[in-house]
């Protein structure tokens, strides 16, 4: 099975939006179904690795399918304002890269 690229995983989503979801949700509409799945993520965390414990209905929920919503969410966003998010990714490392050369390795909290 081949591993799916980030321009892949951006054609299947919208591919999915177009024959299934009907049309995207504005920017806006997306930008709080990000919040709110980021914050379904942050749930978990709270939970599984931090001092919180789990209610009954939060046992069912799976980590993985909640960064998944986190993605797609993401992709949605990109294709409907046109980032390629492969040559984003691409930059912003280049960026942290440049500037945070040495920042980390000589930060002693580290």
């Amino acid at each position: 099975m081949n591993e799916l690229t980030i321009k892949e995983a951006q054609e299947k989503v919208d591919e999915w939006i177009k024959s299934i979801g009907v049309r995207y949700f504005n920017e806006l509409t997306n930008m709080a179904m990000l919040t709110e799945e980021v914050g379904e993520v942050a749930r978990i965390i709270a939970r599984k690795y931090g001092e919180q414990s789990f209610k009954e209905t939060d046992k069912d929920k799976e980590l993985a399918d909640e960064l998944a919503d986190v993605l797609f969410v993401v992709i949605c966003l990109a294709n409907q304002t046109g980032v390629d998010l492969t040559k984003a990714l691409e930059a912003n490392l280049e960026k942290k890269t440049g500037r945070d050369s040495n920042r980390h390795k000589e930060n002693r909290k580290l």
